[in-house]
């Protein structure tokens, strides 16, 4: 599960890359609203989640130890 967590984040890392690319030609008001309301929560809501998942693969690497 871990390694989903890390494909999440490299494919974050690129985008969050590809958004900076954007960015730098796209300079108006709704770019900056584009990218509160659809980036910011964006990134903010794959962070808890790779979050998550590091939790949840610990605590199944817990069971399967406890389980032996």
């Amino acid at each position: 599960m871990n390694a989903n967590g890390a494909r999440l984040e490299g494919v974050t890392r690129e985008l969050r890359s590809h958004w900076a690319q954007t960015r730098a030609y796209w300079r108006d008001a709704k770019a900056d609203e584009f990218e509160k309301k659809y980036m910011e929560e964006l990134f903010n809501s794959v962070e808890k989640t790779v979050n998550t998942i590091d939790q949840l693969d610990k605590l199944i690497g817990k069971i399967k130890k406890d389980c032996e």
